[in-house]
């Protein structure tokens, strides 16, 4: 029975019970699994609701994401010290806790869905803005995914967060410069245009224009999947939530900055991808190119979840614990020289495939996070 409990209360990635990463590396991968590419879209949330709706529909947005996350590390923490089973480690693990078998399937499904979906929306974005920056150079959009793809599986093989904040913190500096250059043309169109603060509105007249402000500066939050596993990730674990808060804080008024001098810059042709009204010059280049380098190793870590719930899933499954790997080797060794090609063949991927496992679930269980 207690045998039973432990296997199907196994954490998705077996990790050490502490935590590699220091204030540093986990503040890195907090903001660039916080950040995406919703963040270009909030300027024509602004034309659409109006400035002060606008930075407060941020404001709350931000402050609801980074209080939910808060109660994600609540539960564990309630959890881990009325409990002997294995630590919560992921969100799949507190809805198995809280609502059995259908809590950690709908919570797995949904995250699964959702980060899948930013994955390859990520994808797209750069392949289309790399196409459209290198026009004339022979690559069609489905070129540039096809070169980034086998980049973003060696990446997306480093699942521990620590050694994966390098990278995220590159992101972070790519991503932040974009947006500064978007913050500095915006602030040249105001200082050379006609442009009267009056003339941009507050608040928008139209009820139907809030809920879709609203929505698109919650769409700017994301990482809830990422919360417990960024946690974990610490070395220090006690000052998450402090470090969480200032990270929030950070991301909630740079959103709020860009958003605001997006709107103020092109008032009521603010378009729905702020990077449409930037002049054809070095600068949309650059925002491109930055943005593209951004979200190339933001993948890493969107794909992170995933590689939770499928591998828990594999490592559990029977079959896979049943792995034939020395069957084959016994296999070999006793019929070697009678064997035909195609059996030995046959013999070989087994081998090798189990002794992949093998060592990658060893690699895992001895560098955790």
């Amino acid at each position: 029975m207690g045998h039973e409990l432990k296997i199907s209360t196994i954490p998705l990635l077996e990790s050490s019970s502490t935590g590699t990463a220091s204030k540093i590396q986990t503040l890195g991968n907090i903001i660039v699994s916080v950040v995406g590419t919703g963040i270009l879209g909030l300027p024509f949330a602004f034309r659409i609701a109006g400035w002060l709706a606008g930075s407060l529909g941020v404001l709350a947005a931000g402050f609801a994401t980074y209080y939910c996350m808060l109660l994600l590390v609540q539960c564990k923490e309630k959890l881990a010290s009325q409990e002997l089973t294995p630590e919560t480690e992921t969100y799949g693990d507190l809805g198995y806790k809280c609502m059995g078998n259908t809590g950690r399937s709908l919570t797995e499904f949904l995250i699964f869905t959702s980060q899948c979906g930013g994955a390859v929306a990520y994808l797209v974005f750069i392949g289309q803005n790399l196409s459209s920056v290198f026009k004339g150079h022979g690559l069609s959009f489905s070129s540039f995914i096809f070169l980034l793809v086998p980049i973003e599986i060696a990446l997306s093989w480093i699942h521990s967060l620590s050694s994966l904040a390098p990278f995220s913190i590159f992101a972070d500096i790519c991503n932040v410069l974009a947006m500064a250059v978007v913050v500095k043309e915006d602030f040249d169109k105001v200082i050379s245009g006609e442009f009267r603060f009056g003339d941009r509105k507050a608040i928008t007249s139209s009820i139907g224009g809030l809920p879709f402000a609203a929505g698109m500066a919650v769409f700017c939050f994301e990482g809830f999947g990422m919360t417990l596993s960024l946690e974990a990730s610490m070395k220090e674990r006690r000052g998450f939530a402090s470090l969480l808060a200032k990270a929030f804080s950070g991301i909630t008024l740079l959103y709020v900055l860009f958003g605001f001098s997006g709107y103020m810059a092109y008032g009521d042709e603010t378009k729905d991808i702020i990077t449409l009204n930037l002049p054809n010059n070095w600068s949309t280049i650059a925002v491109q190119v930055g943005l593209c380098l951004g979200l190339a190793f933001t993948f890493p870590i969107m794909a992170h979840p995933i590689h939770e719930i499928v591998e828990g899933k594999l490592r559990n499954s029977e079959w896979l614990r049943k792995a034939c790997y020395k069957d084959a080797a016994f296999h070999l060794k006793l019929f070697g020289s009678s064997l035909r090609f195609w059996e030995k063949a046959l013999d070989y991927i087994f081998l090798i495939g189990g002794l992949l496992f093998a060592a990658h679930g060893t690699y895992n269980s001895i560098i955790g996070f």
